[in-house]
């Protein structure tokens, strides 16, 4: 693996099946595993608020051994309160290896290149890496990668566009339905090529798929936005309906928080169907074993 992970795209497959494996061997060793992480402090900065991501990485480290320091966006101020290339070069001073949580990709990409240490990207506005590999983790481990479809229906945000990315590298079928306007980034579309197929109903979309997948239709930063989304999207809610379209075992995902009664209903989020808090678990696990790579 390259220094830093920022984007799914920068790894292999190889690399990718060499991160679940670990995450198969850690999880099922979770309390009895070697803690190679001894000694090391990982830094968690994060200008956006987060409950999954901030609970996964701090449990992680621990049980790897290490120590954290969270650092939110009142205490560093990314390019306000200093310059983020000084932040970069101290901060590498200090830690062993830093997790990102912020709003400008670009941002990131700064952090890391001026950072001698691992920098992880824990969501930028274009992309949520750490999010997608778990997620393929958790597909992998329902029913495989071999002859999977996932229909992902809503928002073309920075979780649909790193699923993109995932899906091609582990060649599994990705159907998206997004309201016209809100469709993925079109660079992201293009580099993935025909792995990916668009539409704009989700009917369309989830017809054969062994997976269904939904985020919310209003991210962190678009609040202004929330009329204007909640009209554009008011077709496009994962229900039972939508289920029926769907195959007769089709499993439902969601990457969490979900605004219940907008995007998912509670029927589908909490029914038979939903493998969404197997997917929040295994957050941790592969995070852990993403941790373990970058600072082996």
């Amino acid at each position: 693996m390259k220094k830093d992970l920022l984007a799914i795209k920068d790894l292999t497959r190889a690399e990718i099946e060499d991160i679940f494996s670990l995450a198969s061997q850690l999880k099922v060793n979770r309390k009895t595993h070697a803690t190679p992480l001894r000694n090391k402090t990982v830094g968690l900065i994060f200008e956006k608020p987060s409950t999954r991501t901030r609970v996964s990485f701090e449990v992680g480290v621990h049980e790897l051994g290490g120590n954290t320091i969270y650092l939110s966006s009142d205490e560093v101020k990314l390019g306000k309160r200093e310059a983020i290339k000084d932040a970069a070069k101290v901060l590498s001073r200090y830690l062993d290896a830093m997790v990102i949580r912020t709003f400008s990709h670009d941002r990131l990409l700064e952090m890391a290149g001026f950072s001698s240490i691992p920098v992880i990207n824990g969501l930028t506005d274009l992309l949520h890496p750490c999010q997608a590999l778990s997620d393929l983790f958790t597909i992998k481990e329902k029913k495989g990668l071999d002859n999977v479809t996932l229909a992902f229906v809503g928002d073309g945000n920075n979780v649909l566009n790193s699923l993109l990315y995932g899906c091609g590298k582990m060649g599994v079928k990705i159907k998206l339905a997004c309201p016209k306007g809100y469709e993925p980034d079109k660079k992201i579309l293009k580099e993935v090529g025909s792995s990916a197929e668009l539409y704009n109903k989700p009917e369309d979309a989830v017809k054969d798929a062994d997976i269904i997948y939904t985020d919310v239709w209003t991210s962190m930063g678009q609040e202004k936005e929330y009329q204007k989304r909640l009209k554009a999207f008011r077709n496009f809610q994962v229900n039972s309906k939508l289920l029926g379209a769907a195959k007769k075992n089709v499993m439902v995902m969601h990457c969490l928080p979900a605004h219940r009664g907008k995007e998912i209903t509670d029927e589908v989020l909490d029914g038979k169907y939903s493998i969404v808090v197997d997917q929040a678990e295994n957050r941790l696990h592969v995070q852990k074993a993403i941790l373990v790579k970058l600072l082996k």
